[in-house]
């Protein structure tokens, strides 16, 4: 199967690979597509080397499945043109996630909303997969009524540049084209996206919409203050719901606790919760800190966290990957 990754050289791009890899994904061919400036260099995969090629040129090469990663300015622009050559694109921009026609997808919750012929597939916010991969279970079960969250975002989620300008500034060294207006460093932003006229960002605009959409809820209200914060890589998320349904607590470990992709970290006497650090390269989404909100009824608090670069991007954009093909909807 051929296979084009546009952006292949940035952070999530290389995940993607590294991902299709480890999947043992079918691939007879990838295209690796990058900038213009750096169309003509090499990369290596499976152990070949490709050269880098433009997006235009991917077009014309007719891929069974693109992998886009490279922003929502090329995502408008040639997504369109990839799907009319009879391509499925996967894009992880935030472009196409509203678009009412492009369904937006975690595979464990709503994969049936993917169409039969070829189509735009947006893969959601990093921020707001790890968080409907817990609560959506809980969802089905007992009904969320409204939904509070924190967001302790690492600069992984801005990039390579984000990462030097936090190493830069460990180091004591003044970041070159930094790429946040503060030291990052030994600070916390309450600020991720732009600041929209009211007042919020679109980061947290972002977990609101896309959340209702991926779990089908129009109306669930929800609540988000994003936050970035001086750690390479892993988002970590304090989640507060409101049930209509009453509930149990065993009942929520036990519905936690059997949902495919979540795991429970969750044993204070041990000290043991989930952390970042801890889910590096993995693909689970850990949840801990379960307790009651004794402040209203049907309140549960939780704390959630993923590697955003796996689970957050490149996994899941794979996961849907694998879901074409086996519902034969392209071919190995």
């Amino acid at each position: 199967m051929r296979i084009a990754i546009v952006g292949a050289t940035g952070l999530v791009g290389t995940k993607m690979m590294q991902v299709l890899l480890e999947r043992h994904f079918p691939i007879t061919e990838l295209i690796p597509v990058a900038s213009d400036k750096s169309a003509g260099g090499k990369i290596h995969f499976a152990g070949k080397d490709y050269i880098l090629i433009t997006v235009a040129k991917a077009v014309e090469q007719k891929p069974a499945i693109v992998l886009f990663s490279a922003g929502s300015g090329p995502s408008l622009e040639f997504a369109p043109q990839f799907v009319a050559n009879g391509s499925w694109v996967i894009d992880n921009s935030s472009a196409w996630r509203m678009n009412e026609k492009v369904p937006l997808i975690v595979p464990e919750i709503n994969a049936d909303a993917i169409g039969s012929i070829p189509e735009i597939i947006a893969n959601p916010n990093c921020s707001t997969i790890q968080m409907v991969m817990a609560l959506n279970p809980l969802h089905k079960k007992f009904g969320i009524k409204r939904i509070v969250v924190s967001t302790y975002q690492s600069v992984s989620g801005t990039g390579i540049k984000a990462i030097r300008q936090m190493d830069d500034e460990r180091g004591g060294k003044v970041a070159e084209n930094p790429a946040y207006p503060h030291h990052i460093d030994m600070n916390v932003l309450p600020h991720i996206d732009v600041f929209l006229e009211n007042g919020f960002t679109k980061e947290e605009i972002k977990m609101v919409n896309e959340t209702r959409k991926i779990m089908r809820a129009p109306s669930m209200q929800v609540n988000s203050t994003c936050v970035r914060v001086p750690v390479s890589a892993g988002h970590s998320e304090s989640v507060n719901v409101e049930f209509e349904q009453p509930f149990e607590l065993h009942e929520i470990y036990s519905i936690l606790r059997n949902t495919s992709g979540v795991i429970v970290q969750d044993d204070i006497k041990n000290n043991v919760y989930p952390m970042p650090l801890n889910c590096a390269d993995k693909d689970e989404v850990f949840v801990g800190r379960i307790r009651r909100d004794e402040s209203i009824a049907n309140g549960l608090n939780l704390w959630i966290v993923a590697d955003n670069l796996r689970k957050g991007a490149a996994t899941n954009a794979v996961q849907i990957a694998q879901y074409l093909l086996e519902r034969g909807l392209v071919k190995s």
